[in-house]
């Protein structure tokens, strides 16, 4: 936080995170209020996410090509239009599933565009020595984010209904635009790469799978995303139809979940410096899948309650984890675009396993499919360590290989 450029655009952050996890909590609950289904609830949660998988490669490609700052800017003043046009469904009265879908899809679509750009960014924000603490501050931002968005959405929809909630992120925007138009940044190098748009995003798949260390993250991440990550779309349904809830209930999910990735958030370094953040990730591969049977098991709002607290955790140290690496071992030239195809295995293979879970989740019911998905991703990361031990071996971050006091900085994603 003494980098005035990354406290900027932390702080910023911080607020339009808070927007957007209000948008997403007062999405989530209309849908779940509006239909009962869990699987309408997952496919508006997939219709923002999908697109920011599915774009973000030709994403990726631009952020190595133009000014990231620039790009950033524009993306974000496009999504204060789709929240703006969110409101304006909302007040008029217009909020069926499909026009929320459409609203969202858009939303989604220009941060798949926007998102490479902004994680290929944070680098520049920090000096070298710094980058571990600025990326893992980074997802205790998120989530703290995630811990506040949800309660101040509770109370808007209370007060103001889901219009209030909308029209608060359209607003959170502008920190976000005034914190990059202040920020003091180096002059980059213009790109000499004049290469087609379909042979740049060509270059960064070669050069990501290439990478054995950021190979092993698309994998896992892909394995995580189609078998944990669900849950996330899935809350306002577990709040709503399974324990027959509101949306205080689903604000209370939501929120638990956050405070857990808070807490973990700030915990792994401190776990990392102690054990290494590779024993950490192993470890993590374990509990998570624990924490995800006892949610789905939990035959109370209450336990359920506390057993988010635990999933929460766990899956930020996994998530935390994998992420890490990619931002440790992609080239600084390439950054955009690696990292577009790490959010890429994430941002396709979440939703998919959302719009999969849900239906199987409106026959079976949620708690069953929530539990058998974590035995479902311990199963295959075990088969993984198995059949394929070099894979996970990989994750082992190139710093800690070779710095003897890389051990004890913090890491995050």
């Amino acid at each position: 936080m003494r980098n005035r450029n990354f406290a900027l655009v932390w702080s910023a952050g911080l607020i339009s995170n808070v927007g957007t996890w209000m948008e997403t909590v007062a999405v989530g609950d209309l849908v779940a209020h509006d239909t009962g289904q869990a699987g309408w609830t997952a496919l508006v949660a997939a219709a923002g996410f999908l697109p920011m998988g599915l774009l973000g490669p030709i994403g990726g490609a631009v952020a190595d090509r133009f000014d990231r700052r620039r790009l950033v800017i524009a993306m974000n003043g496009l999504q204060m239009v789709f929240a703006a046009l969110l409101t304006l469904l909302a007040a008029t009265g217009h909020t069926s599933p499909a026009m929320v879908a459409l609203a969202v899809f858009g939303a989604g679509c220009v941060a798949g565009l926007g998102f490479p750009a902004y994680s290929a960014m944070l680098p520049d924000l920090v000096p070298e020595e710094d980058l571990l603490a600025a990326v893992s501050l980074s997802q205790a931002q998120w989530n703290l984010g995630r811990v506040v968005g949800p309660a101040l959405a509770g109370v808007a929809i209370a007060l103001g209904s889901y219009t209030a909630a909308f029209a608060i992120n359209t607003l959170s925007f502008a920190a976000m635009l005034l914190a990059l138009r202040a920020l003091r940044l180096a002059e980059r190098a213009p790109s000499t790469d004049e290469a087609r748009l379909w042979a740049r995003i060509k270059v960064g798949a070669i050069a990501a799978w290439a990478e054995p260390g950021v190979r092993s993250a698309i994998v896992l991440i892909s394995v995580v995303a189609l078998t944990a990550s669900p849950f996330i779309a899935l809350i306002p349904a577990m709040a709503r139809v399974r324990f027959d809830g509101d949306s205080s209930l689903t604000s209370r999910f939501v929120t638990a979940q956050g405070i857990g990735a808070v807490a973990g958030a700030f915990l792994l370094p401190v776990l990392a410096a102690r054990f290494g953040r590779y024993r950490m990730l192993r470890a993590s591969l374990v509990a998570l899948p624990v924490a995800l049977v006892l949610y789905g098991a939990a035959p109370t709002a209450l336990l359920a309650t506390v057993a988010l607290l635990g999933v929460g955790a766990t899956y930020m140290f996994v998530f935390s984890s994998i992420g890490t690496v990619v931002q440790l071992r992609a080239p600084a030239e390439l950054r955009g675009r690696v990292l577009s195809f790490y959010f890429l295995a994430l941002g396709v293979l979440y939703p998919v396993g959302a719009t999969l879970q849900g239906p199987i989740a409106d026959h079976l019911g949620l708690g069953p499919v929530t539990a058998l998905s974590g035995i479902a991703l311990f199963a295959v990361v075990a088969l993984i360590g198995v059949v394929r031990p070099a894979r996970l071996a990989a994750l082992e971050d190139p710093i800690e290989l070779t710095s003897p006091t890389a051990v004890a900085e913090p890491a995050g994603f």
